[in-house]
C-alpha cells in the first residue's frame, strides 16, 4: 500500500534517524507548539518513495504520511553542503508559509532536520501549469484559461494582503493538486514588502517574467512585479507558447518594447531615474488584438492593465479579480473539471509541425516557414523556391502588405547614447579614459540625447 511506485534504495532515505534540535518534538504523540502537527519520530511518519525532482537547493520526494494516510511531498534541502544563503532561504519559506493559509497557496505540513539536511513536508501536487501549457493533447477553452488565472490571482491577492511578494511567479511554480486546484508554490525568493527603506535585488524571476522596472535595476518595488509576471502567464495560457522571451536584460526589454511600444515619459514618469536605465529607440505599440488574436475584448482589457509600464498605474491582483473579465461569460471552469496533462509530458514543448504546402521564406541567414492569411485580399505577390524530398518545388508567397508588420514586428533597439552608456559601464578605467579622450578630440558629443539620458540617470 505504501510503496508509492518505488522505495528509495539507500538506507539513509528509507529509515532516517532524527537528531536533537529545537524543532523536533520529543514527546510522544502529535505536537502543535509551532503550528505543525507531527509524531515524535518524523522518519516513522513519512515513508519516502520515488524522487519527484531535483533543484539547486535540494531534492523532492513523494512520500506517504502514516498519520493522515495521505500522499505528501518531502523537500530535502542539503544544509551540509549548502552555500551561503540557503539556510535563510529555507527558513524564510517555512516562516512565510506558516502565515499564508489559503486554498490557492500550497500547504506546509511539517519541517524537521535529519543528518544535516532540512526536510520540508508539503501537500502533494500532481502537476504544474507549465506542464499544462506544454501538453499539446490538452485543449484549453476560454473558461479553462479564466479558471487558471482566477486561482492564480486569488493566491497572489492573499500574498499581497499579507505584505508578501512572491517574486518568482512562473508556470512551473503554479502547482496543480489532484482535485484540480491551482496553488502558488516555491516561496524561496518571497520577501515581505511595504517599508520605503527596504531594498531588494532585481535578479529574481525567470528571465522573461521580470517586469520592466526589475530589468532596469529597480531596488524598491512593490506587488506590481508579481502582477506583471502573472500577465505573462496569462499571455502564455492564451497563446500556448512562451511570450516575450529574450536573452539577457537588454534583449528582454527590446522584446517588451517591440510588443507594447517604447514607453514615453507620460506613460512612465520615473523611468529615467532607475539605476540601469538605457534609452531605446522609439517604437509604436502593436495592437493587442494583433498579439492575442483569439482573446476576448475583456481579456485584452485586463492584459493591458496588467502590462502597464508604470508600476504605480498597474492593476493590483485584487483589482484584477474584480475585473469584468471574470464576471462575464463564460463562467470559469470548476477546478475538478479542468483538463489534466498526460503523465508522460515532461519534455520541452514540441514545435508545431508546418504544413508540407506552407510557403518558405528564404534568406541568406535562415529559412523560416510563414503562415498565409486565408480569406484576406493579397497585396504584392512574390515567389519563393524551396527544396523538398521530392525535388525543387515552387510555392507562392502571398502575404498582404498590411500583414507584413504582424509577421515581422518592428524591433526596439538601444539608441547610440544608450550604447555609449553601456560601454562606459562595462569598460575598465583606462579604456574609459581613452574613450573620453577620443570624444574630446573629435569635437565633443554629437548625440543630442546623451546629456538628457545622463541627467535622467542621476536626477
Amino acid at each position: 500500500m505504501v510503496d508509492l511506485n518505488q522505495q528509495p534504495t539507500s538506507d539513509e532515505e528509507s529509515n532516517p534517524e532524527p537528531i536533537n534540535n529545537n524543532i523536533s518534538n520529543k514527546n510522544n504523540g502529535p505536537s502543535s507548539s509551532n503550528g505543525l502537527v507531527r509524531l515524535a519520530d518524523p522518519s516513522e511518519r513519512y515513508k519516502k518513495g520515488i524522487t519527484l525532482g531535483q533543484g539547486t537547493y535540494g531534492t523532492v520526494y513523494k512520500a506517504f504520511d502514516t498519520l493522515t494516510n495521505k500522499t505528501v511531498a518531502v523537500k530535502k534541502i542539503h544544509l551540509g553542503d549548502a552555500k551561503e544563503g540557503v539556510h535563510v532561504t529555507a527558513l524564510r519559506e517555512i516562516k512565510l508559509l506558516k502565515e499564508l493559509k489559503d486554498p490557492n497557496i500550497i500547504q506546509l505540513i511539517d519541517a524537521y532536520p535529519h543528518k544535516r539536511n532540512l526536510h520540508i513536508v508539503f501537500e502533494f501536487m500532481e502537476s504544474d501549469l507549465e506542464t499544462v501549457i506544454k501538453d499539446r493533447n490538452i485543449h484549453l477553452s476560454p473558461a479553462d484559461i479564466k479558471s487558471y488565472m482566477q486561482m492564480t490571482l486569488k493566491g497572489l491577492a492573499v500574498c499581497h494582503k499579507k505584505w508578501v511578494l512572491h517574486r518568482d511567479m512562473k508556470p512551473n511554480n503554479l502547482l496543480i493538486a489532484p482535485d484540480g486546484q491551482l496553488k502558488l508554490g516555491d516561496f524561496g525568493l518571497a520577501r515581505l514588502f511595504g517599508s520605503p527603506n527596504r531594498r531588494f535585488t532585481h535578479q529574481v524571476f525567470a528571465l522573461w517574467y521580470r517586469a520592466p522596472e526589475l530589468l532596469y535595476g529597480a531596488k524598491h518595488y512593490g506587488s506590481g512585479v508579481d502582477v506583471w509576471a502573472a500577465g505573462c502567464i496569462f499571455a502564455e495560457l492564451i497563446l500556448r507558447r512562451p511570450f516575450l522571451q529574450g536573452n539577457g536584460d537588454l534583449d528582454q526589454l527590446g522584446k517588451i518594447f517591440a510588443a507594447f511600444g517604447t514607453p514615453k515619459p507620460s506613460q512612465w514618469p520615473d523611468m529615467h531615474c532607475l539605476p540601469d536605465f538605457v534609452e531605446f529607440q522609439q517604437v509604436p505599440p502593436q495592437p493587442l488584438r494583433t498579439l492575442f488574436p483569439t482573446a476576448t475584448e475583456d481579456a485584452l482589457d485586463l492584459l493591458s492593465k496588467m502590462f502597464a509600464f508604470d508600476p504605480k498605474q498597474r492593476i493590483s491582483a485584487q483589482q484584477a479579480l474584480e475585473h469584468r473579465y471574470f464576471s462575464s461569460a463564460p463562467v470559469p471552469t470548476r477546478p475538478d473539471l479542468l483538463p489534466k496533462p498526460s503523465k508522460a509530458v515532461n519534455q520541452s514543448m514540441p514545435p508545431v509541425p508546418a504544413s508540407p504546402n506552407a510557403p518558405v521564406l528564404l534568406s541568406p541567414s535562415k529559412v523560416r516557414r510563414v503562415m498565409l492569411f486565408p480569406g484576406e485580399p493579397t497585396g504584392n505577390q512574390s515567389m519563393q523556391t524551396s527544396e523538398s524530398a521530392s525535388g525543387a518545388t515552387t510555392n507562392p508567397f502571398d502575404i498582404p502588405a498590411d500583414k507584413l508588420r504582424e509577421v515581422y514586428p518592428p524591433k526596439s533597439r538601444i539608441t547610440e547614447s544608450g550604447k555609449k552608456h553601456l560601454k562606459r559601464k562595462t569598460m575598465d578605467v583606462a579604456a574609459a579614459l581613452d574613450e573620453c579622450a577620443r570624444e574630446n578630440a573629435s569635437g565633443g558629443n554629437s548625440d543630442p540625447y546623451e546629456h538628457s539620458a545622463k541627467r535622467g540617470r542621476h536626477s
